[in-house]
């Protein structure tokens, strides 16, 4: 009895990992009609309202005039890491929009993409946005840069590193903006960027999982400056935009929002419309779109005109002035964040 219990054990453990797994699946084609096509789309949080009240209702509006077929999406918005985790280990996205190029790597590396999203028009990069730093209404703290979230006195909220792209992004920023050099290498840029680190970080008083999450602790009250995507400064909740206002600093990173096929999740019957979806997310209409709400268009910059909320960009670098993201994220986060900054701060 013993020894068939044994084996009975690890059995019902799988089954119950394969339900589990399944389960989004299931409970799409129950709600599936005969006529009704379901598409799985995962991203990182702060596209949520975007997609949800923008982009899919305008594709499942076209696909229905050029095909007669009810498509519909469900979708999981988390931090960029989150996403990418969940994805690794089994969720069903057929596509997915990520922070940025470490989480598309991390989903290659583990065979769930084949497709390289560089190949897509803007080479993968659905959309983009400055980073900015949010501070309560008249900016009391007076604060204008980087630098200056390193006085003493000053809390800031921060997404969590360990799973939000924006708080790798946010690092970068705040790396180098020290300087005003994003190129990788040199002695003297990577002190001033380690000290920069070094004094912001010891301000943290708040972190979240996402970009999203975090923006809400500071609409809550907490803190007085919160490092974010230019976007998140721009859809705040209704009735309590006001409260805060937007500080570019003078020089910042354009953050670059890459979207790739999750071929491994893709069947050859779905194909057709999720390709026709990764294609609509590069045309004007969807373009407009994420202007619309805040983003700034990576495949036709005349759109941005369009929301009189988006000014011309400050100075900015992008992670490909810096080598590439492996290289940054191997130099900046592994190396001096998580290796030099986060240790001194834990003595």
């Amino acid at each position: 009895m013993k020894r068939w219990l044994s084996y009975l054990v690890p059995v019902l453990a799988l089954a119950g990992l394969v339900l589990f797994l399944a389960w989004p699946r299931i409970q799409e084609a129950r709600k599936a009609q005969p006529h009704q096509r379901v598409v799985v789309v995962y991203g990182f949080s702060i596209l949520a309202e975007a997609m949800n009240q923008g982009v899919f209702p305008a594709f499942s509006r076209l696909w229905k005039e050029q095909h007669g077929e009810e498509l519909v999406f469900t979708s999981s918005f988390s931090g960029s890491g989150t996403i990418t985790n969940q994805i690794v280990m089994g969720a069903p996205a057929a596509l997915a929009i990520l922070s940025h190029e470490g989480d598309a790597l991390r989903l290659e590396e583990a065979g769930a993409v084949a497709t390289d999203w560089r190949d897509f028009p803007a080479r993968g990069i659905v959309n983009q946005t400055p980073f900015v730093i949010l501070v309560r209404k008249g900016n009391p703290k007076n604060i204008r840069t980087y630098a200056d979230l390193a006085r003493p006195g000053v809390g800031i909220i921060h997404p969590d590193p360990l799973t939000s792209g924006g708080a790798k992004w946010s690092i970068l920023a705040e790396f180098v903006s020290a300087s005003g050099h994003p190129q990788p290498g040199d002695p003297e840029n990577e002190r001033l960027g380690k000290q920069q680190l070094l004094g912001i970080w010891k301000n943290v008083v708040g972190q979240s999982p996402s970009a999203a999450g975090a923006r809400t602790q500071f609409e809550n009250g907490l803190g007085d400056a919160l490092i974010t995507y230019e976007q998140q400064g721009l859809v705040g909740r209704e009735g309590e935009k006001s409260q805060t206002e937007i500080v570019r600093p003078p020089f910042t990173i354009l953050s670059e929002h890459p979207m790739v096929l999750v071929d491994r999740n893709i069947r050859p019957r779905d194909r057709p419309a999720v390709e026709a979806f990764r294609d609509f997310l590069f045309s004007d209409a969807a373009q407009a779109i994420f202007v619309q709400y805040g983003f700034r268009s990576a495949a036709n910059a005349s759109l941005d005109s369009a929301n009189p909320n988006l000014p011309p960009l400050p100075k900015s670098f992008t992670v490909e002035e810096m080598g590439g993201w492996s290289a940054a994220d191997a130099n900046v986060y592994e190396k001096i964040w998580k290796g030099e900054v986060l240790k001194e701060l834990r003595k």
